[in-house]
């Protein structure tokens, strides 16, 4: 089975201390109850205890050092790395938060050729440290042109001033990679701060929740040349690079929150009996649970094959830069889709202070909202539109990505510009090799429209300033990508072609609600308008698919996984 079951985390491509590393994370919660998991999530107290048991069993020593920095068994693997994500985010998204905020406070560390910061990192890992991203601010956000944190020149070093808002961890971080600007210049630079220093002011926890999501200030906090992490340009590179990484955990909490709520839902509504019935024989929550199953196996698929990129990139092969953005944002917000469904089954069910459900239902709705919005990924994603459809290139069939050695690219990626230049493999081709299965064939003439409309009337410059416009655009071109590594991924998993239906009959579905929406827009064109109608299409439907689907993977999953209480 493709969804994660607790009990069972040990994969056959793994070493041994990845395997230990998992069962150890696992063993964690379920020691801790699913009671007590719950009264500390309404309590909002700080989670030392997690922390602690981290640091005794190096999680986080182990998972995030680089290969050479630390000890034998440290490397950054994005295969295990997805698998430890998602088991955080299994059992609650604080316990994700604080590693992935650790994730994006060590990228300009692990970036930088500062020796002494490296060297000091690797010891606080060591000792259980937590790293924060100083990136943020309140009036300003993520717009990283605009820092108020300025570097005021004094002696041989300089004062830091200025406040950053919504930093994780920013209460108990060993580093916090700090981004800021040297005054009187437009020389951006990041620096490493200590959360102990007299001069780091914590102000207050901006959320209220177990995150320690901080707002703090350096008050003429003392930065000396063995503080800095980088300078000019590469300050620059430094912070969309670690966004870069950090961005595409997200969709692994969301993965992990969907599928213990699933869980939660299937066992509670096969089990619950109305009007002298299963819940499950109402065919409307039938369905609602066969859509939600079928979208998440999809959510994992795209996100294991998106990991494939990753680790082979290279200055030659770029385009993990689509795939990545697109974890983030259409995982995510399949996620959102997932327990929405899940939630209209179990109706009040998932209101309940002693279900996991009640709080991923809460916490689905964050992740969509982290390291940029939907339209801001949108925004980046259709600058690859034009090569992805009409300048394609020929590449190395990639193959599932398990080895057991760090991912040396991402923490060398160099300049962050030439998107456009960026090159893919056809679409077309892996298409073609499903043409056994109905809802596929018909995707793909969706597909085949909105090609065509981008070839015969393509988004005028006014066009791609409409926000509404380039949303609807963006989305349908969004599932395509989607489709197609969900595609190449199917055969690895031994997906087979009753799943598949189903998955395209949602995946049809949504590209005609998407086709719906440009058609609507006002700037649309009557030729963009009629292209739209030619993608309008419904799905091939095959009952007696359905019917497997439900009986042989869905309901099944009545049972298979409770909590220990």
């Amino acid at each position: 089975m493709i969804l994660l079951d607790p009990r069972k985390t040990d994969r056959a491509a793994d070493d041994e201390r990845t395997r230990e590393l998992m069962r150890e994370t696992v063993e964690f919660f379920e020691s801790k109850g699913k009671k007590r998991l719950i009264e500390d999530y309404y309590d909002r107290g700080w989670y030392s205890d997690f922390l602690d048991y981290a640091k005794e069993h190096r999680l986080l020593a182990t998972m995030c050092t680089p290969e050479g920095e630390g000890a034998a068994d440290a490397r950054w693997d994005t295969w295990r790395v997805c698998q430890f994500a998602e088991i955080l985010g299994f059992y609650g998204l604080q316990y994700w938060y604080t590693w992935q905020v650790s994730v994006l406070g060590l990228g300009p560390i692990w970036m930088s050729e500062n020796p002494s910061i490296r060297q000091k990192t690797a010891e606080a890992l060591e000792d259980g440290g937590i790293f924060a991203f100083g990136l943020s601010e309140k009036t300003h956000g993520a717009d990283i042109y605009s820092t108020d944190m300025v570097l005021t020149p004094d002696g041989d070093g300089w004062r830091a001033n200025g406040r950053k808002y919504y930093i994780g961890n920013g209460n108990e971080a060993a580093i916090v990679s700090t981004f800021g600007r040297i005054e009187g210049t437009d020389e951006y630079v990041f620096f490493a701060a200590e959360t102990r220093h007299d001069s780091y002011k914590l102000i207050k926890n901006v959320v209220a929740s177990q995150n320690y999501v901080s707002e703090f200030e350096l008050d003429n906090y003392p930065i000396t040349e063995a503080d800095i992490l980088h300078r000019g340009r590469e300050a620059w590179n430094a912070a969309l690079n670690t966004i870069n990484i950090g961005k595409y955990n997200l969709g692994w909490a969301s993965i992990g929150i969907s599928t213990h709520a699933f869980y939660e839902a299937i066992t509670h509504a096969n089990n619950r009996v109305l009007y002298g019935m299963p819940v499950t024989d109402m065919s409307h929550v039938r369905r609602m649970f066969v859509d939600a199953y079928s979208r998440l196996v999809a959510m994992k698929l795209f996100a294991l094959r998106a990991a494939d990129y990753m680790r082979v990139a290279s200055k030659e092969d770029r385009r993990y830069l689509l795939y990545n953005p697109m974890v983030k944002m259409k995982v995510t917000t399949q996620g959102e889709d997932v327990v929405n469904l899940l939630w209209d089954a179990i109706a009040a069910k998932g209101f309940e202070k002693d279900t996991y459900f009640s709080q991923a239902a809460v916490d689905i709705r964050a992740l969509p909202k982290l390291e940029g919005t939907v339209h801001v990924n949108i925004a980046l994603i259709v600058k690859f539109m034009a090569n992805y459809f009409f300048n394609t290139a020929e590449f190395p069939d990639v193959e599932q990505q398990t080895q057991p050695v760090n991912d040396d690219f991402l923490f060398d990626q160099g300049g962050t510009g030439g998107l456009g230049q960026i090159q893919f493999h056809d679409y077309r081709e892996t298409f073609a090799r499903f043409d056994r299965v109905p809802n596929v064939v018909r995707f793909g003439e969706q597909v085949d429209a909105f090609r065509t409309l981008l070839s015969s009337e393509p988004p005028g410059p006014d066009q791609m300033k409409d926000i509404d416009f380039l949303l609807a655009g963006g989305n349908i071109f969004a599932l395509v990508v989607y489709a197609q590594l969900i595609l190449e991924n199917a055969p690895i998993y031994e997906i087979d072609d009753d799943l598949l239906g189903e998955i395209f009959d949602f995946m049809i579905r949504d590209m005609s609600q998407h086709a719906l929406s440009l058609s609507l827009q006002a700037s649309s064109t009557e030729i963009q308008v009629a292209q739209c109608r030619e993608m309008l299409k419904r799905p091939v439907e095959d009952e007696s698919r359905y019917q497997r689907v439900w009986d042989g993977q869905v309901r099944v999953l009545d049972g298979a996984y409770e909590m220990k209480p």
